[in-house]
């Protein structure tokens, strides 16, 4: 452990946050709003690069006001930020219009191209290339704002303001920017078949990597602070929850389901519901999210009351797939699903408990998935999300996946930022940095109930089956 305080920052969609942390611990936060993103109806989603510093600034300065050295202790800082968010900037480094946003469409031709001409690197990387890769708006960009000189991400963008001049991209923001994390390139052919100069791409490291010092003191931070690359939301939420090490998995249950983890080696996934990241340490960080999770649940007028009832019926007579909305990303990939309950419930009572085992049973089928495609995991699954706060539900969730489920004490993007601060100025890297973070709660299976919840897996996912969502292999490997 250490006892050097590094600062974590989440620049999300509404706000940004910072987390103070020292030996694990978290010392303060602060958070500043961001104004909304403005989505046309066009399929274009914008937001003003020009204000994630001022609100990053002022996070800082808060967080840094609240220590007891006022910021002079802190000897790092890291940003993670959404995944796929760009800017452009001029010769200045000052953004030129405003930020392409992680869903916004207008590169989606450009994207539909780059599948093709990077057809093979894609399928070697076992990944592909979405309608709202962020790839497709840079060529966009290239195209229709000659002005820019490069892009930034908006980890990028924040970092170049602390140390005062351009900083080379972490690898975990630019993923989906196109580059390619098993070769350590960008991919020259995609690029240079959709025109883009690679003069408008930045270099690239690995997270964790220290891009430079704060030249001077600013919001707090003291001159000589090291400015350390950070990964996505995702990503250090993953890390955050203690998912740092091969065959360690959590499932991050908040209004949709993640699951992520760590594996030596690249896990390709031939059914395209699976993509990884890279860890900073060299390896994976293959997972998936599912379209359903706690909003299953969400809007039920008092859910500690509809648990205790559902947690003294016991196992749910019914099967029900919760989904809310139409079509599913993972564990499988179907544009037609659509949520189903099979049998009558008695009550409200069964019908919540079933919605709960519901989202437990997708949580399987993912790990299932994952083990078909050979992958190892070691005990407990570590839990993290709103939806891991209700007792029962976690419980349940162990039940049906027979695994243990460690319930993660500071599993948010911020902490996850702090803990890769303190992996670029401390030796070890970030598995020594982790190694000896609070373990959290830990919940195990209910035997007495697993018969029963194992019988209305086989049972959802026969249905799955049935309606031709999940494949005959993955199928034959639930019912084992």
């Amino acid at each position: 452990m250490n006892e050097l305080v590094t600062i974590g920052l989440d620049v999300a969609t509404a706000g940004v946050r910072a987390l103070a942390v020292r030996d694990g611990t978290v010392l303060a936060s602060a958070a500043e709003p961001l104004a909304a993103p403005v989505r046309d109806g066009s399929g274009h989603s914008e937001q003003d690069a020009r204000s994630w510093w001022p609100a990053a600034e002022a996070a800082l300065g808060r967080v840094t006001a609240a220590l007891p050295g006022h910021g002079s202790e802190v000897a790092a800082v890291a940003i993670a930020a959404t995944s796929g968010t760009i800017a452009g900037v001029d010769s200045r480094g000052e953004p030129v219009g405003p930020a392409l946003m992680y869903d916004d469409r207008r590169g989606a031709e450009y994207n539909a191209k780059a599948a093709e001409l990077g057809a093979e690197r894609w399928r070697a990387l076992g990944s592909g290339v979405s309608a709202t890769s962020a790839l497709g708006r840079i060529a966009w960009l290239a195209e229709h704002v000659p002005e820019v000189t490069k892009i930034q991400h908006t980890a990028d963008l924040i970092a170049a303001k602390l140390t005062g001049g351009p900083v080379a991209a972490d690898w975990s923001h630019a993923l989906k920017s196109g580059y390619d994390p098993r070769a350590r390139e960008w991919p020259h052919e995609v690029f240079a078949g959709l025109g883009v100069p690679e003069s408008l791409l930045p270099p690239v490291v690995a997270p964790a990597t220290v891009l430079g010092r704060v030249p001077q003191p600013v919001a707090g931070l003291p001159a000589g602070c090291e400015v350390v690359a950070g990964m996505t939301d995702g990503c250090a939420g993953q890390l955050a929850a203690g998912a740092v090490a091969p065959g360690q998995f959590v499932g991050i249950l908040g209004t949709t389901y993640v699951l992520k983890g760590v594996t030596a080696e690249l896990v390709p996934d031939p059914a395209g519901v699976v993509y990884s990241h890279r860890h900073p340490d060299g390896w994976w960080l293959p997972g998936g999210a599912s379209n359903t999770g706690g909003e299953a649940v969400s809007g039920e007028p008092d859910l500690p009351a509809l648990d205790a009832a559902a947690a003294a019926r016991g196992p749910a007579g019914i099967v029900a797939y919760p989904l809310r909305r139409t079509g599913e990303r993972f564990p499988f990939a179907s544009a037609e699903a659509e949520g189903f309950v099979l049998g009558t419930p008695a009550d409200e009572a069964e019908l919540h408990r079933a919605r709960l085992e519901g989202v437990a049973f997708l949580e399987r089928l993912a790990l299932d998935h994952l083990r078909r495609l050979g992958v190892a995991m070691t005990g407990p699954l570590l839990a993290a999300g709103g939806g891991s706060r209700s007792p029962l539900w976690t419980r349940i969730r162990a039940s049906v996946t027979g695994l243990g489920l460690r319930v993660a004490p500071n599993a948010e993007t911020g902490y996850g930022a702090a803990l890769l601060a303190a992996a670029g100025v401390l030796p070890g890297g970030l598995t020594a940095v982790c190694g000896e973070l609070p373990g959290g709660t830990l919940i195990e299976p209910e035997v007495a109930e697993q018969e029963a919840l194992s019988a209305s897996y086989r049972r959802f996912c026969a249905a799955l089956h049935e309606r031709g969502w999940i494949d005959s292999e993955l199928y034959a490997t639930t019912q084992r």
